[in-house]
């Protein structure tokens, strides 16, 4: 007689019972609560990283075209958005490369430093907590 395979879980099987607790690693056993359960409209509020702004400053110095290189290589920009801060670093003083979380500000910062050590230029680069970030 031929043996037709079965579609879906066996009767009994792992899928058809509820979870088992006597059967979790011991390991984890101890941390499970059995009658935890979540209040009724309570939702838990997930808070973002604080974000950091990579500020670049303006000198007599550093070229245009340099300032441009570095935000479309290391800030990763279009040109049209990177050719725009640098224009207003240049007009204003001070601009904005990026927002990002600390760890991720602090390595473009090293990485422009860097490369405007590495092409002699004096450029000065920055990072300050967002303050439109700590207000939410």
């Amino acid at each position: 007689m031929p043996v037709t395979p079965r579609m879906g879980p066996e009767p009994g099987g792992a899928r058809s019972k509820g979870y088992d607790r006597g059967v979790a690693d011991p390991k984890v056993r101890d941390r499970i609560e059995p009658d935890s359960q979540i209040e009724a409209g309570h939702q838990e509020r997930v808070e973002h990283p604080r974000l950091w702004k990579v500020l670049l400053h303006n000198d007599d110095f550093t070229t245009q075209e340099f300032v441009v290189w570095v935000l479309e290589s290391i800030f990763h920009l279009p040109h049209a958005e990177a050719f725009a801060i640098m224009m207003h670093v240049h007009q204003q003083g001070v601009g904005v490369a990026g927002l990002f979380t600390r760890d991720v500000a602090e390595t473009k910062v090293k990485a422009t430093q860097q490369l405007a050590e590495q092409h002699e230029y004096p450029l000065q680069v920055t990072l300050e907590p967002d303050i439109q970030d700590s207000q939410e």
